[in-house]
């Protein structure tokens, strides 16, 4: 296993596949970098050096009790690119993770960055406010956050139906991509897992985007039960100076099936030219 110590002493797990130039992967929450491994493979595959870290809290890395807060994330990816002393980066981010790699350019710009993919991304804002009222009332991110408290296994299990889209009219269930994603999750301390919940969900990323300086994959399902298009990707587009908005009609949030092959194309191809 491969893992660094950040500055405050967390150890952060990291997977580094193939060779080339770097895409860095940052997941989704509850997630761990499990959930990259399709498209680490396929990148590594075709010339490029694929690395996914683990957020603090989640999956291998390092629970502390302190720290999990967007900042401190943006931080961590600082310091595993520093590390490995990496160049030339493709930043790719999902769900929460897109918001790690928006932050990420927000404190520490591009220097080392020479694109981003930002999918099913939660910036720039979730929550429902006055100026944002295309945003998720602030009750569905407390009852996540009930959810997590009373019972996390039979919530990450519930969570998973609509994150794969699995409750929609027609739609093809697989049994083993929920429990690749409860296993995932329950891998999640219930602090970071917590607290994490108010990052994602109030956050908010707009002056951050407006920092991103380079060309931008921003790609979105539209039928995202979890992240919904309008306060994210279809704000997000005009924000980035150099975007380029591809909407995947009738995904959902999580990659699978054919929306995993088309965003596997469309990823291959923004990262190739």
């Amino acid at each position: 296993m491969s893992t660094f110590t950040t500055s405050d002493g967390t150890d952060i797990f990291y997977k580094d596949w193939g060779s080339g130039r770097p895409v860095v992967f940052s997941h989704g929450w509850p997630l761990n970098g499990d959930a990259w491994d399709g498209q680490m493979r396929l990148v590594a595959e075709n010339g490029f050096r694929a690395v996914a870290h683990d957020r603090r809290g989640h999956g291998r890395s390092g629970q502390p009790w302190q720290g999990n807060h967007m900042d401190q994330y943006a931080d961590d990816l600082a310091e595993l690119i520093e590390t490995l002393n990496l160049s030339d980066v493709i930043l790719v981010g999902h769900s929460t993770g897109g918001g790690e790699v928006a932050r990420y350019i927000g404190r520490h710009g591009t220097a080392r960055v020479a694109k981003a993919v930002l999918l099913g991304a939660v910036p720039p804002l979730m929550l429902k406010t006055d100026a944002n009222p295309e945003g998720t009332p602030i009750d569905a991110f407390d009852g996540i956050r009930a959810g997590v408290e009373a019972d996390r296994s039979q919530f990450y299990w519930d969570l998973s139906e609509a994150f794969y889209g699995y409750n929609r009219p027609g739609a093809t269930e697989s049994e083993g991509v929920r429990r690749a994603f409860w296993l995932w999750s329950m891998q999640v301390g219930l602090k970071g897992a917590y607290d994490c919940v108010k990052q994602f969900s109030e956050t908010d990323f707009t002056e951050d985007l407006a920092r991103i300086d380079v060309p931008t994959l921003v790609a979105h399902g539209d039928d995202d039960q979890i992240v919904p298009i309008a306060a994210a990707a279809l704000k997000t587009a005009q924000l980035v100076k150099d975007a380029t908005l591809k909407v995947y009609p009738g995904a959902p949030h999580g990659l699978v099936g054919e929306f995993e092959k088309a965003f596997n194309a469309d990823l291959l191809d923004f990262i190739r030219g």
